[in-house]
């Protein structure tokens, strides 16, 4: 299964993503869903309100993603103790540019 995680900005300092690529190596976490996957890309959101969310999204499309993930540091807030406050509105906004038939997973790990 091909992949593509977009990540929060904020957090690139902190985080290199090494759990969301061991957890999709390993198909553990959120990938028990897709079973093990390959990563087609990992990009961040640009930063808040994460509206290059929609165009990275639909990039990892285009380049073979078969599902989404939205990391865990959007959604969680890990490791800086802070969920994005445009969550909701990003995920709903990458569903609907990307149409009924694709997949968005909202965590990693």
């Amino acid at each position: 299964m091909k992949v593509g995680i977009i990540r929060c900005q904020q957090t690139e300092d902190m985080c290199p993503g090494a759990t969301d690529f061991s957890m999709a190596k390993q198909g553990n976490g959120a990938f028990a869903e897709t079973g093990a996957a390959d990563i087609v890309g990992f990009v961040s959101c640009g930063g808040c309100p994460g509206k290059k969310a929609l165009t990275r999204a639909k990039m990892m499309t285009d380049r073979g993603a078969e599902v989404i993930f939205l990391a865990s540091c959007i959604g969680k807030g890990t490791p800086i103790g802070f969920p994005c406050p445009h969550f909701a509105m990003m995920k709903e906004a990458i569903m609907k540019a990307l149409g009924q038939d694709s997949k968005l997973i909202d965590w990693t790990h």
